[in-house]
């Protein structure tokens, strides 16, 4: 019997079990192969919201973090396990401004650097300005 299913696999006389289970495994390695391009939007409001950024991380999702809703002290430690993520999935982390992060798994290719020159450069300007006032525009983010 065996020698009878080889015979039909190279004759082209196969049965049409053979042509689904062919079709099948090749939809399944399709949808391996997919890469997810989802954009996911955030403001974790604690530190225990980083288990969830790391989740859509792993599943190829790209996550945009806003981290002005916690304190500096939560923002730097979500950062840190989020930089331990993306290490271990080959991501990329990038600063976009004041408390806002791009997360990227391996399969999202990010072109360019947002730089920090221009607030630098105001800060710079407004050294004039008295001591509470630039408290009040420091966002505490200096990592």
């Amino acid at each position: 019997m065996a020698f009878n299913k080889l015979f039909e696999k190279f004759s082209g006389n196969s049965n049409d079990d053979d042509e689904m289970e062919y079709e099948d495994s090749e939809n399944a390695l399709n949808k391996l192969g997919k890469k997810d391009n989802t954009m996911i939007l955030l403001e974790p409001r604690a530190y225990s919201e980083s288990q969830q950024i790391a989740d859509y991380l792993k599943g190829n999702s790209s996550v945009v973090v806003n981290l002005r809703r916690v304190t500096p002290d939560q923002a730097k430690r979500i950062v840190d396990f989020l930089s331990g993520t993306i290490y271990a999935i080959g991501g990329d982390l990038q600063k976009l401004g004041g408390g806002i992060f791009l997360c990227t798994p391996n399969t999202v290719n990010v072109e360019g650097k947002i730089s920090d020159e221009g607030l630098k450069g105001k800060d710079a300007k407004n050294s004039s300005k008295s001591k509470d006032d630039k408290e009040e525009e420091d966002d505490g983010f200096d990592f």
